[in-house]
């Protein structure tokens, strides 16, 4: 080549991804970083920007909107543990750094993934199967596990000495911890992370969605985060829990034009109604309102519903203990 190679390394600021850029910077090759953003993220990005400044390596951030909540609602090769669609996932954030790739002009992909790390996508069979859906064959380097792959192009054109890559297999970090260490990497967070849909409170909240509304949206995916979540035959009550989940409550309802509650001369949440104000299910969402409040729990008390330009005052007492506990999802 009349240029140095150009590696584009899929950055998610684990500890296992900021390694297998490092080493590539270490064999001297020319890299840039994608970063990719789902919905459902709960991974630090102050990792990244850190990494990207202390080493001097220009980071994209792209952000996967739809397409992935898509993939969640109907993925072709089904969930993990929980509802993560780790394989389709995976499958879409190659295609797009394959097309990020061809753009500025990289030569192959390199990411942290460990051979057998995780037991659902990174197992040998499942990363073939993810490079092949991917149009990738031979083009994702895996810096950390490559000795223990099929050599890739970029070994096989000498842009990569094999020599220099590691063969660290299954879910123990020591080696990587050591490799940190040795490179100087402080800053990386808690292996735990990353992926709301792998936690089993958030899994069943996405279920209950799917299995009523059959589809996901942005405005859904931003809802599922926030709140505790009842239903009321069949209609989603979402009731806040501090100030600033009552905060964005309120935004999206006034945004999206959604029926709300709140109670009248006492601190208390923003409840959404996610449908049309049928009477009983506006009384019971507003029992569950009071029951979350400051107000007294054995007296009626007064709460506002509000739609639009539309306000009444509903009369309740709050929700019996038993009963909530059948309505939550």
């Amino acid at each position: 080549m009349d240029r140095k190679p150009k590696a584009l390394a899929l950055l998610s600021g684990g500890l296992d991804s900021l390694l297998a850029t490092k080493i590539m910077l270490d064999q001297g090759l020319d890299v840039e970083a994608v970063h990719f953003i789902t919905p459902f993220c709960r991974c630090s990005r102050n990792s990244v920007i850190r990494f990207a400044k202390e080493f001097g390596i220009k980071i994209h951030g792209i952000f996967l909107k739809e397409e992935f909540l898509d993939v969640i609602a109907n993925p072709r090769y089904g969930y993990g543990s929980q509802i993560n669609p780790c394989l389709d996932c995976r499958i879409l954030m190659f295609r797009k750094a394959k097309e990020f790739a061809e753009k500025i002009g990289a030569d192959f992909l390199v990411t942290g993934e460990v051979l057998e790390e995780r037991p659902f996508s990174q197992r040998l069979r499942a990363m073939l199967l993810i490079e092949r859906e991917a149009g990738l064959e031979g083009k994702i380097l895996r810096p950390l596990s490559a000795k223990l792959l099929p050599p890739t192009e970029a070994e096989k054109r000498g842009w990569v000495k094999r020599e220099g890559l590691l063969a660290i297999r299954g879910r123990r970090r020591n080696q990587q911890i050591e490799l940190a260490s040795k490179f100087g990497i402080k800053d990386y967070p808690n292996p735990s992370g990353g992926c709301l849909l792998t936690d089993p409170a958030f899994a069943r909240r996405i279920r209950d969605h799917l299995k009523h509304e059959g589809k996901l949206t942005f405005k859904d995916a931003i809802l599922l985060m926030i709140g505790r979540h009842f239903r009321i035959n069949g209609v989603k009550i979402i009731v806040g829990r501090n100030k600033n989940e009552n905060e964005r409550l309120l935004i999206m309802a006034e945004q999206h034009q959604i029926p709300h509650l709140m109670v009248k001369d006492y601190k208390g949440p923003i409840t959404l109604i996610l449908d049309e104000g049928d009477p009983d299910i506006i009384k019971e969402a507003a029992a569950i309102t009071v029951r979350y409040s400051d107000a007294p729990k054995n007296i009626p008390i007064i709460v506002l519903y509000k739609q639009m330009e539309k306000e009444e005052e509903v009369v309740v007492r709050a929700i019996s203990e038993e009963k909530i506990a059948h309505l939550r999802v």
